[in-house]
């Protein structure tokens, strides 16, 4: 039998290999035919995007450890390319690989905010803080020529209805026209990630994301227009990020972050052999280390899906990153406003429907 030709890493690309989903009925790998095909470099990934025909948009869970029970995800697969990224086994539903499949083969929602409208006017809806871009980023790349995320706060601010973003992209600096207006009553806030301040390992772990100075940046600008800002220190890796973690809250609240969240490295389902086989390609001397303790922190198995651990840990190691964690907010003033990672709630008491074909005008 042919023995797999072992996968490189690609310019620009998260993951090194490509392997095929979970629920398909075949293995697929490539060989070397014996006319040296196996000596050819990769030619580079390019990235391709489907129109997504979804019925609806907000997507809703029951987590008790999450702390909003709705969301709206522009996008499916994400060109950030993150190799950590906890949503890249829900590429396997598509029949797809959560490997290069995730980050180069994307779903757009054209009709998103259309749908949303819809959505907000059932008379059965009730109004609860909506997270926006909690699986995949809502301000990846492809969103300056989609604009999906846009247009959904658009809807968003006309209905008066509170969003909670979470993004690593300076790319949500274009709506500060949107978001600061919907800041001053209580009706938007932002969450940064930054996950390591080093240029280079950000360069190899998410290569299409921003920058993390450029992060660093958008968290003074979204701060400097009035809008409530935080920093997600995501994910702590041990032995890889994990000692960066007071620089970052540190570097956050000299630009303006006043809440801040962390997460311990999740590895579910097809994740495991991901970010294993990237670090034996980028990081060989550290990989049976690092591997050993998130073991550690999931009693001795790489991922724990319990509610209440799956994102702290347990043991010895995840107890002093959360002793860490708090006693840096402590120090730099952060997450005092209710003691909450989320700061201040917002306001879901201004929500108004948006307006049906037929509705009488309002007199007031």
């Amino acid at each position: 039998m042919d023995q797999p030709l072992p996968a490189a890493p690609r310019k620009g690309r998260g993951a090194i290999g490509n392997p095929t989903g979970r629920f398909e009925a075949e293995r697929r790998y490539a060989v070397d035919d014996g006319w040296g095909s196996g000596d050819e470099e990769a030619p580079p990934l390019a990235t391709t995007v489907t129109l997504d025909a979804s019925r609806t948009v907000i997507t809703r869970n029951a987590s008790p450890d999450i702390s909003f029970d709705r969301s709206i995800n522009p996008y499916r697969g994400c060109e950030h390319g993150c190799i950590y990224c906890y949503a890249r086994p829900s590429h396997a539903y598509l029949g797809l690989s959560p490997g290069l499949d995730f980050e180069a083969r994307l779903f757009a929602k054209p009709d998103a905010a259309r749908i949303l409208e819809r959505e907000l006017g059932d008379p059965k809806y009730r109004c609860r803080v909506i997270a926006l871009g909690t699986n995949t980023d809502p301000y990846q790349p492809i969103e300056r020529r989609f604009r999906i995320t846009r247009q959904i706060l658009e809807v968003l601010a006309a209905c008066s209805h509170p969003v909670g973003i979470v993004t690593k992209s300076a790319l949500v600096l274009r709506d500060i026209d949107i978001l600061a207006p919907m800041a001053e009553r209580r009706l938007a806030k932002v969450f940064v990630s930054v996950t390591t301040l080093d240029r280079r390992l950000a360069r190899r772990m998410e290569p299409r994301a921003a920058a993390p100075e450029r992060r660093l940046e958008t968290i003074r600008g979204l701060s400097r227009a009035g809008i409530p800002v935080g920093v997600m220190a995501a994910p702590m890796i041990p032995a890889l990020n994990d000692a960066e973690l007071e620089r970052i809250l540190e570097a956050a609240a000299q630009a303006g972050a006043r809440s801040a969240g962390y997460v311990l490295l999740r590895l579910p389902r097809e994740i495991k052999g991901l970010f294993q086989e990237w670090l034996e390609a980028h990081e060989p001397l550290k990989a049976e280390h690092v591997m050993s303790l998130v073991r550690e922190t999931h009693g001795g198995r790489l991922y724990d899906s319990t509610y209440g651990i799956r994102m702290r840990g347990t043991g010895p190691y995840a107890e002093l990153l959360g002793r860490r964690f708090r006693r840096a907010c402590k120090r730099l003033g952060l997450n005092l406003s209710d003691g909450s990672t989320f700061g201040e709630p917002l306001d879901t008491t201004r929500f108004r429907p948006p307006a049906r074909h037929g509705d009488q005008l309002s007199l007031l």
